[in-house]
């Protein structure tokens, strides 16, 4: 790669974290679904029926169901135990509707038509993940007046180099290259591609005016090292930084993961630095590496190299997952906060955004319908909090901003998602809209949970609708920094054509909350306008998927940077479900 190139890349670079330049090269998390069905309608006479399963996908823009692939036929079985299995991409953020169909095959013929339905589920990705052991069983249905038997499904997440490595750097005798000082050295690890060409994985700190640098340890995910191929070549160039962005090339060196790796059983015991700044070993040998200009190498016979680069530290360790606390059993916790000021409107008029349309959902239920119905397959009794803020409540009209929907204080909790609209539509019934609108209440309730649980068992998801400006806003962000340490994160959605600046400031994707001169230790807060996902075409569906798809899409990363810094890890799952009684297979 040209210097120029590389200096322009690494501009582009220079405010983000090391992992920045590799987001979105990493392919999803895919999981593999293995089918097994139990006391199967008996199509055959003669003998037993020989089932198929197929397994349809709903599209998110089209609605449509389309087949997406088909098991092996299992020939006189109705306990079929299918090996063929079904490897789909995971995401969190989507509600990912899946369909299976069982089939008795009667011929060769690949048309389903002629073939004998034995009864279908429905169901989402997310269920089959959330269920207990990641294994989900249902009763088949779509023949009336007949049981149809069971279907179980299980999830596993698929391998895919989740190791990550954690390494440390330091050099000996580089070129000098400032006229009035020493260089300010750095380095950058390129990985290489099919192609033969090298793409940007990491870049090192600035270390100042020295020849002998101690660059900080770092971490990296071993596939953005190296995609998983150990063998692969690692190419490191070395810079002295400029001020201006004009800076000059060292040397270069190259490596691969398996040699690096190789190093850490090389060196034991190192020395702190030296007063030149760089370690020594007391015993054994390191990773040495030479860095070398090729210009200067043409250019000068006598030339040996441009400095050396030393391997000091190198460790590696599998990196959890979101799935991987799910399958160990860690329940989503999803609670609902819907802004009841009076700058929504007059509920009974169809200009009020609680305006109960007989033909549609207002914004906010269309809101809370969208995330909900996703997270509420990740927690097992589907038994919900929801609450309201900025109303007046019967009998005496006093103002709450931390009511029961359900006008239960003590028991807060609504039946499944269906029971939290029930819940807010009484409510638009008995209280009086008000005001102020005050985020802190609401999120206070939920981190006095979520305190009560810190191992790792339980995470907090609070949702919070409104449609105006926050009145309490210096009580709230120091409500976030608080929570920031809890197992817990915020999505705030804004409904109508109100303007959200101090919403973007809570969210803290730019600049941290901070409250009284304390940062909030993890970024926990996502908000979205949902005017920006209404769709033109006035696909409510879709409007919903698309909401439901950007609010929830950084959930699992909060979820992970809480766990990783408090060092949980994920339990066991449970023992994988042992299939019997495989039968003798074909293929359709």
């Amino acid at each position: 790669m040209p210097m120029e190139d590389a200096m322009d890349k690494l501009d582009d670079m220079a405010s983000v974290s090391e992992f920045d330049p590799i987001q979105g090269s990493i392919p999803a998390t895919k999981v593999e679904i293995t089918v097994s069905c139990r006391n199967l309608l008996d199509k055959d006479t003669f003998s037993k029926s020989d089932p198929l399963c197929v397994l349809y996908v709903q599209g998110i823009e089209t609605i449509q169901w389309r087949e997406f692939g088909r098991t092996e036929i299992i020939d006189n079985s109705l306990n079929p135990d299918f090996v063929r299995k079904f490897i789909l991409d995971y995401f969190f953020e989507e509600r990912q509707n899946l369909r299976f169909d069982l089939y008795d095959v009667d011929s060769k013929s690949p048309d389903l038509s002629k073939h004998d339905f034995l009864g279908q589920i429905f169901c989402t990705l997310g269920e089959i993940v959330g269920s207990t052991g990641s294994r989900l069983e249902k009763p088949l249905t779509g023949i009336p007046g007949k049981k149809c038997g069971t279907i179980v499904l299980s999830v596993e997440e698929l391998g895919n180099c989740r190791d990550v490595a954690t390494m440390q750097f330091c050099a000996n005798k580089l070129d000098k290259k400032d006229f009035f000082g020493k260089s300010d050295p750095f380095m950058v690890f390129y990985r290489s591609n099919e192609d033969g060409t090298f793409t940007i994985c990491h870049k090192t700190e600035v270390v100042k005016n020295t020849l002998n640098p101690v660059w900080l340890q770092f971490c990296i995910p071993v596939r953005a090292l190296c995609n998983g191929d150990y063998d692969r070549t690692i190419k490191v160039e070395v810079y002295d930084w400029d001020r201006d962005g004009s800076h000059d090339f060292i040397g270069e060196f190259t490596t691969s993961y398996r040699e690096l790796a190789r190093g850490q059983s090389q060196f034991n015991v190192y020395e702190a630095a030296t007063p030149m700044g760089h370690f020594k070993s007391k015993t054994g040998s390191l990773n040495h590496f030479k860095v070398i200009n090729p210009k200067k190498k043409i250019k000068k016979k006598k030339y040996v190299n441009s400095g050396t680069v030393t391997l000091l530290s190198f460790t590696v360790e599998s990196e959890h997952t979101f799935l991987d606390y799910i399958k160990g059993g860690t329940q989503i916790n999803f609670t609902v906060a819907i802004d009841f000021t009076a700058s929504n409107g007059n509920p009974s008029q169809s200009t009020s955004l609680h305006y109960m349309n007989p033909y549609q959902m207002n914004a906010y239920a269309m809101a809370l319908k969208a995330v909900g119905e996703i997270i509420q397959d990740y927690d097992s009794d589907k038994m919900f909090p929801a609450l309201g803020f900025g109303a007046k409540l019967p009998p005496d009209g006093r103002v709450s901003h931390e009511f029961a929907l359900n006008g239960n204080p003590d028991n807060p909790y609504c039946n499944g998602i269906e029971g939290i609209l029930e819940a807010y539509h009484r409510s638009l019934k008995t209280v009086q809209l008000y005001g102020p609108t005050n985020f802190a209440p609401v999120i206070n309730h939920v981190a006095r949970y979520a305190t009560a649980v810190q191992d790792g068992s339980q995470y907090f998801v609070l949702l919070v609708i409104t449609d105006g400006v926050i009145s309490d806003m210096a009580q709230t962000k120091e409500a976030i920094v608080n929570a920031a340490k809890l197992p817990m994160s915020i999505i705030i959605v804004g409904v109508g054509q109100a303007e959200f600046d101090a919403m973007v400031e809570l969210d803290g994707d730019d600049i941290r909350v901070s409250s009284r001169g304390k940062l909030a230790e993890r970024d926990i807060v996502q908000f979205v306008p949902f005017r920006d996902y209404i769709d033109r075409t006035g696909n409510h569906v879709l409007s919903m998927a698309r909401l439901a798809k950007d609010v929830l899409a950084e959930i699992p990363d909060q979820f992970i940077s809480y766990m990783k810094t408090r060092s949980i890890k994920p339990n066991p799952a449970p023992p994988p479900y042992t299939p019997t009684g495989l039968g003798v297979h074909t293929q359709i």
